[in-house]
């Protein structure tokens, strides 16, 4: 099961809103729900300050606590136990003074054999609290199955080793009043969950609730516990209507929590609180999570005139003390780490094509990982086998997972590549720390023809937020040595920091055009030299041409083809495999960064210097020849994809806000 988690604050699916205008019995149970806690003036015996200024209201030190409930075990898979074992760890993490349940504990609806195995599973669960823990009687628990029905069923079997079918504690001037729902038609003793009949009370659980509540008519709060919740009537007729005014007449009954049902829902009557749980790994659809339908326990807080409810979804509770910097660390590069590409997917011109992907990853951190990973598309040509990869990876391991790929022809603007999904869970003693998911375009060459050149000239307008071409790293080479790169740019504006064509991260190269002021940086040996314009010299609303070379002992910036500024230095280029992105820099995860607003066009990467000296003269439009990696002149899109006019076949795509407009 993939977690979420919360920190400092519960996550509050259910928080009791007002009290429905029918609850006449509200003033009587001071219930003030979201009300501020009282608080009292401060003493020199509880604040202490040797500074002046304001004085600070304390809160009141009177006794308050919380308890959590928890839903239902049963009716989904074996595997719900596991639900439950996160629900008391995340519990102990809490430390809440005890838990209660709501009934159907364990599977049950068998006979004595299995139904002690069962027993013994879940309290071998539940015995792992730090707290003690209270259990309510649900249908599971108690009905039989086959042949020799006892009377009652597993009534005995239940009181044996559970506790009494209904019973009362106190604890801190509350009373905590555990019923039985499942007592069956008082006439013959059927039992079942969808007959009125068998839904009653007996006369004699009755008389005991009646007396209860009598000796608990001083407390602050009286909280109820059960399976069914009668209150909803239907299968369950009207019977609860006696049990109801009783509750009322008490004077003091805050809250009624019940199951069943495997959804949360708040039905307050009469100044009472009527709960509802889903489930603690009992069957769970899931349907709508944030409106109830989940696996969760409630957390209550009491106060002498006041509770809050709050309910937290299984597997929300953080450790603090087991989320060390370390580990934290480790998560971080955990969630940075992208698989690697044997080879790119050949597709011909018709965007036909297959072969097999084969991925790496490798677990970056000193702890198990669990690895999940799949091809997805919005594309439904794209076929791929096997669905998806699976496997536990150990500390610093790597693993290589293929996929058979295939796309079926039809170059369109339906199309759309193929990506690599890749879940991880970080595995620690305590927790199974779920990293956010990753996605990876599969890496593919394509055969395209060249567009016909339009009549007018176009470029490729970004939007300063999120519009860029990548072009993959593993698509093109740049050796060591001279190299120029180049491209024209027209700005609406310049940001603080403004990536324009870049694939600098702790090396490689990179133009940025901060506050209007062009650098070129390139990095060599242990640091980048960076030849950068002594001040801000480029316009907006103005077609600019800029150039970097780097010869092998000279780094050169040229905009509009006069020279601005030369740095010399000497050594090795370091490289990289994230990708070359037109619009934007790039970041450790290859994810683009420090937008450029406006256009451009004519994109040049070339081995060798192409321009010396203090000037030249730019063409507006570039030309490709042996020397020329790379060129992105924005005449049209050929399908999905930009042509690539350089020797590397590049063809790259717009992403995010990004798109070819006319110039003139």
């Amino acid at each position: 099961m993939r977690k979420r988690t919360i920190v400092v604050t519960f996550a509050a699916i259910l928080v009791s809103p007002a009290l429905a205008q029918d609850n006449i019995g509200h003033e009587r149970h001071h219930h003030r729900h979201g009300e501020p806690h009282a608080t009292e003036a401060p003493t020199p015996a509880r604040f202490i300050t040797n500074r002046g200024g304001a004085t600070l209201e304390l809160p009141r030190e009177d006794d308050a606590f919380f308890f959590v409930v928890f839903g239902d075990r049963t009716g989904g898979p074996a595997t719900g136990v596991s639900v439950l074992a996160d629900a008391v760890r995340d519990t102990n993490l809490l430390e809440p003074d005890l838990v209660m349940t709501v009934g159907d504990l364990i599977q049950g609806y068998n006979q004595t054999p299995q139904w002690m195995d069962d027993m013994r599973e879940f309290k071998g669960i539940m015995d792992n609290l730090l707290c003690p823990w209270f259990p309510v009687a649900g249908n599971h628990d108690i009905y039989w199955r086959g042949e020799n029905k006892p009377d009652g069923e597993h009534e005995r079997s239940y009181e044996m080793h559970f506790g009494p079918l209904w019973y009362a504690f106190t604890h801190k001037n509350c009373m905590f009043i555990a019923l039985y729902t499942d007592e069956g038609d008082p006439n013959t003793g059927e039992k079942a969950i969808n007959k009125p009949n068998t839904q009653v009370m007996s006369q004699e659980q009755l008389d005991w609730l009646k007396q209860t509540l009598a000796k608990g008519s001083d407390l602050d709060h009286i909280f109820v516990f059960l399976h069914h919740p009668r209150w909803l009537r239907g299968n369950y007729g009207d019977d609860w209507d006696k049990v109801h005014k009783k509750l009322v007449a008490a004077g003091n009954v805050s809250a009624v929590f019940a199951g069943h049902i495997h959804r949360l829902r708040y039905d307050p009557k009469d100044g009472i609180e009527y709960i509802t749980l889903a489930t603690a790994g009992g069957a769970q659809s899931g349907a709508v999570p944030q409106t109830g339908w989940l696996h969760h326990f409630n957390v209550v807080t009491v106060r002498k005139d006041q509770v809050a409810h709050a309910s937290v979804p299984v597997g929300e509770v953080m450790d603090v003390r087991e989320i060390t910097g370390e580990v934290g660390d480790e998560a971080l590069r955990l969630s940075r780490a992208r698989p690697t590409f044997s080879s790119p997917i050949a597709l011909d011109n018709d965007a036909s094509g297959s072969g097999t992907i084969e991925a790496t990853i490798r677990n970056p951190t000193s702890h198990p990982i669990d690895a999940t990973l799949m091809i997805d598309s919005a594309d439904a040509r794209w076929l791929t086998t096997p669905d998806h990869n699976h496997a536990r990876l150990e500390p610093g391991v790597s693993r290589t997972f293929s996929f058979q790929i295939e796309r079926m022809p039809g170059l369109d603007r339906a199309f759309r590549t193929a990506e690599l999904v890749l879940e991880t869970d970080m595995l620690l003693p305590g927790h199974r720390y779920s990293i956010p998911q990753s996605r990876s375009e599969i890496p593919m060459s394509v055969t395209i023809e060249p567009p016909t050149i339009p009549d007018r000239e176009f470029a490729l307008d970004v939007d300063g937020r999120s519009g860029r071409v990548e072009i993959p790293s593993s698509s093109f080479s740049l050796p060591d040595g001279p190299f120029t790169l180049e491209c024209w740019f027209n700005a609406d504006r310049y940001a603080d920091r403004t990536g324009l064509l870049a694939k600098t991260e702790n090396s490689e190269y990179g133009f940025f055009v901060n506050n209007g002021r062009p650098s070129f940086s390139v990095l060599i040996g242990p640091s980048y030299v960076e030849a950068r314009a002594d001040r801000a010299i480029l316009d907006t609303g103005r077609w600019h041409h800029i150039a970097g070379v780097f010869d092998g002992r000279e780094t050169r910036l040229y905009v509009d083809g006069r020279l601005v500024k030369s740095v010399s230095r000497s050594g090795t280029r370091r490289t990289n495999d994230l990708p070359l992105i037109i619009g934007a820099d790039v970041n450790s995860n290859g994810d683009a960064t420090s937008h450029f607003d406006g256009r451009v066009d004519s994109v040049r990467l070339s081995t060798g210097v192409r321009y010396r000296g203090e000037a030249f003269a730019p063409k507006r439009r570039l030309a490709s020849d042996a020397d020329t990696v790379l060129l992105f002149n924005m005449d049209a899109l050929v399908g999905p994809w930009i042509y690539d006019e350089g020797k590397s076949s590049a063809h790259a795509m717009p992403r995010g806000e990004a798109q070819l407009v006319g110039t003139n």
